[in-house]
């Protein structure tokens, strides 16, 4: 009801003295009765978890800028691991005022941390604010608790039991009651996560239990798991907090569920799934959901739906992946000019709005990847089964069928709903051994070879078009890890990327623009992935050391803008002292074409390595939005996620909007593409140029209308957003665990490397090969008095003026490594002969 919508609710209480209202108050006076009662303390709630509004006490409400109007304001706390703490406002707690004295994240010292937690949102009042911008402050209060479990180390005291959390940035032990120490349920100790079960069996069903325990699951290998514990000193457990810490007392907790040993096989990704507070366990019901739901395709269904069952359609995936999500095959036709279809598992046909499942999905966001196993955003009976396009079995799939020309522009495509049978399930070596003429392979799949030539002709078309409009290609290598027969590490090795990787690559960023580009020019509101432009000190940081190199962007003299904060004014009133003035970058011209450029400069050259990492730092993260704001690396106007909807909750909602568009306008198949309006010509301005007078075109259109409201496809946008960066920093996390774990063995043994960056401190230097990141630390070079020169970021001798920079190989030896803060230290054992410097004078 409308009376119940956000903005009612806000508008009531801004209405009110101090914009302050409680919770019956707002009953009273919005009438409401029964069940609205509780809708309304669900939704106050959810405000409160989003921002929206701060609970001042156990059933009063304000808005954000009322309270920070008293310089009180809400943010997220982030953790040190002596003791301190740093909050990030939200930016609806920000008045005008705070927004141009603050300069950045406050500073919460040690005593002023309170109840509250590592990740917690929290209730600030500000103190000083500093000339600089920077400010301190004192937290009030948890507004939201991130987190209500803690994995850890188990330790028996003298003074009672505790678990030191493995996350540093939760510097409090947690105490551990007598009789707290195992988990109540008996099976929670017995029953590896690796294997995720339902968290309570329905106790009259153990068929279904088991049924449970094989298919909801990690893939991959499980670890082994005791079922009995006499000793737990040292285990490892996940703690569930009981009471929460306060100025003069830990928090206390007690054990749910031991993992095992740190080093016992498999553990550490156990660790980092609790850790990172990823869901795991799939809850019964949506497990029954998953299974109820039918296999067959019934004819009804397949009649309804264009059919590409007898085409040459197959998909291309690693060795190890089991959900196969989408699937291609090339024609040539007409003219000279190409058809390529892409096929997409139709999930959205199974997995409906509100239901158990989508629930699920969308809390999860994405499937999460580790080197050695998976945890899936779908159950496997749809991830690896029913959804999943595997050979030689009829599918459902959303379609997109384009016509391209030889210079990869996108003639007509039509979107449809279909219904496909993989011909092969091939993978990238495969298709690439094909393609590179290997005698056996081409014989196996002698019926594709054809198929698979013409893919990748029209791949290199394709590229050659995103090339000329600007598409920045970062072909950055990515560490593998190699694991022996028993599941045990060997090696890490460099990611392959070849012309069957690039060719899929194109393939699915062709499909997403079209996606993308009909969904805008129906006006329908929707999800895009977009990327925005760097901003100005970022390019500036990462223009300082390009130059050091001899390399530009090419953005010419970057313009600096002098500013004064008005507390360096007010302090300067009626004194002879001037206000302190702060340089910052002002608003710079930059396109991916000059990105683009400087990575074909740097191309094979010795530089390519480090440059191409700092040009990637200087980017924005790319992210979700429902609005589009186009995707600068890719010069793209207009790109959206719709391949993967099986691991992607954004890709699963773009399916959803996009067939309700398809069923109310099937007569618009086939639309106009994008690139017909001659966006992308050798010669032409990229079209990320024309962005903003494109923007401006589309807003001064009718509004937006569709299946999903603006509101509900933002908390979508965001939720998805934080789930993105969530699993990457949890695959981030583990894959540095795991190269620590890989280099135990070899302290002592010396390696190349490449210094990847300088500090104050030591130079951090990564091994040739290995992608393996070490610290020299500065107190380690002996042969002279070594200090740092901020403004070239080199490391350079008093005496002698040996010189440590960006770039510079060096051999090192690996001299000690620290098993709690997961860390390496190498020493300089000699340095390589170095090339001479191309640094211009200043």
């Amino acid at each position: 009801m409308d009376r119940l919508s956000d903005s009612a609710i806000l508008k009531k209480i801004e209405r009110q003295p101090k914009s302050t209202a409680g919770f019956k108050q707002l009953v009273r006076e919005l009438g409401l009765h029964g069940a609205a009662r509780q809708e309304l303390s669900d939704r106050l709630q959810s405000m409160v978890s989003s921002g929206q509004l701060i609970q001042v006490d156990s059933d009063r409400y304000t808005i954000p800028k009322a309270a920070a109007g008293k310089n009180v304001l809400v943010g997220k706390l982030s953790m040190h691991r002596d003791g301190y703490g740093f909050v990030t406002p939200d930016a609806t707690s920000l008045d005008e005022r705070l927004k141009a004295q603050l300069a950045g994240d406050i500073f919460i010292p040690p005593p002023a941390v309170g109840s509250a937690m590592h990740g917690d949102r929290v209730l600030v009042e500000l103190g000083t604010i500093r000339p600089d911008g920077r400010a301190e402050g004192r937290i009030v209060r948890p507004v939201v608790r991130a987190h209500s479990t803690v994995v850890g180390i188990f330790h028996y005291g003298n003074r009672g039991n505790y678990v030191r959390p493995i996350d540093q940035k939760i510097s409090q032990e947690i105490v551990i009651p007598p009789g707290m120490e195992n988990p109540q349920a008996p099976s929670s100790a017995g029953v590896s996560t690796a294997v995720p079960k339902a968290s309570r069996p329905r106790q009259d069903d153990a068929t279904l239990f088991k049924k449970q325990k094989s298919v909801d699951r990690v893939l991959g290998q499980e670890a082994a798991r005791r079922t009995e514990w006499d000793d737990l000193e040292n285990a490892v457990v996940d703690v569930e907090i009981t009471d929460w810490p306060s100025a003069t007392q830990n928090p206390r907790g007690r054990v749910v569920e031991i993992l095992g040993y740190e080093d016992d096989f498999g553990v550490d990704v156990e660790i980092i799934i609790r850790k990172f507070h990823l869901p795991h366990r799939f809850p019964p019901e949506v497990l029954d959901e998953a299974q109820r739901i039918e296999p067959i395709i019934q004819a009804p269904v397949a009649q309804r739906r264009r059919d590409f069952r007898d085409l040459p359609i197959v998909t291309i995936d690693g060795e190890t992946a089991r959900d196969f999500d989408d699937a291609v095959t090339v024609r040539q036709i007409d003219g000279g000019n190409y058809e390529l279809q892409v096929h997409i598992a139709d999930v959205a046909h199974y997995v409906t709005p509100d239901s158990l499942l989508d629930q699920e999905a969308r809390l999860r966001g994405t499937s999460v990847y580790f080197p050695d196993r998976a945890v899936p955003m779908l159950p496997l009976e749809l991830s690896t089964d029913i959804c999943s396009l595997r050979p030689q079995v009829e599918r459902l799939v959303l379609s997109c069928v384009m016509k391209i020309d030889h210079r990869g522009e996108i003639l007509s495509y039509e979107l449809s709903e279909g219904i496909i049978r993989s011909a092969e399930r091939m993978t990238y070596t495969d298709v690439n051994a094909v393609l590179e003429g290997d005698t056996g392979t081409r014989k196996r799949y002698a019926n594709l070879v054809g198929t698979f030539e013409m893919m990748r002709d029209l791949a290199l078309v394709l590229n050659r078009k995103r090339e000329r409009r600007g598409s920045i290609d970062f072909d950055l290598p990515e560490p593998v890890i190699e694991f022996d027969e028993f599941g045990l590490m060997k090696s890490i090795t460099r990611s392959e990327r070849n012309i069957a990787h690039r060719l899929i690559e194109e393939f699915m960023l062709s499909a997403n623009e079209c996606v993308a580009g009909y969904l805008e020019s129906k006006r329908v509101a929707s999800l895009y992935r977009v990327h925005e432009k760097p901003d100005a000190k970022r390019v500036y940081d990462f223009e300082v050391i390009a130059a050091a190199f001899g390399y530009s962007l090419g953005v010419g003299a970057l313009p600096i803008q002098k500013v004064q904060f008005k507390s360096e004014r007010r302090a300067s009133y009626g004194t002879d002292k001037r206000p302190r003035e702060i340089e910052i970058p002002k608003e710079v011209h930059i396109t991916p074409r000059m990105y683009q450029k400087l990575t074909e400069k740097i191309a094979g050259k010795p530089e390519e390595r480090i440059l191409s990492y700092l040009m990637l730092r200087s980017l924005k993260q790319a992210r979700y939005s429902e609005e589009n704001l186009g995707h600068f690396a890719l010069a793209a106007p207009t790109y959206t996620h719709f391949t993967s909807p099986i691991r992607r909750y954004p890709d699963l909602i773009v399916h959803r909007i996009l067939k309700e568009v398809l069923r109310d306008a099937t007569q618009d198949h086939g639309a106009r593409s994008p690139s017909a309006a001659k966006e992308a010509v050798a010669e032409g301005p990229s079209p990320w140029s024309k962005r903003r007078d494109h923007a401006a075109h589309r807003a001064s259109l009718e509004p937006l209308s569709g299946p999903i409201s603006l509101e509900e496809l933002h908390d979508i946008a965001e939720e998805s957003s934080r789930s993105e960066r969530r699993a990457d920093e949890a695959e981030r996390d583990l894959m540095e665990w795991k190269k620590v774990k890989f280099m135990q063995d070899r302290v002592g043994e010396d390696f190349d490397g490449l210094i990847i960056s300088v500090t104050k401190f030591g130079f951090f230097v990564e091994l040739t090969d290995l992608f393996i990141e070490g610290l020299v630390p500065l107190d380690s070079l002996t042969d002279d008095r070594y200090t740092y020169h901020e403004n070239t970021r080199e490391i350079i001798g008093q005496r002698n003026r040996k010189t440590y920079r960006l770039g510079q190989e060096i051999r090192v030896l690996v001299d000690r490594i620290d098993p709690v803060e997961k860390k390496i230290q190498f020493a300089l054992l000699e340095e390589k002969p170095q090339r001479p410097s191309k640094r211009k004078r200043r």
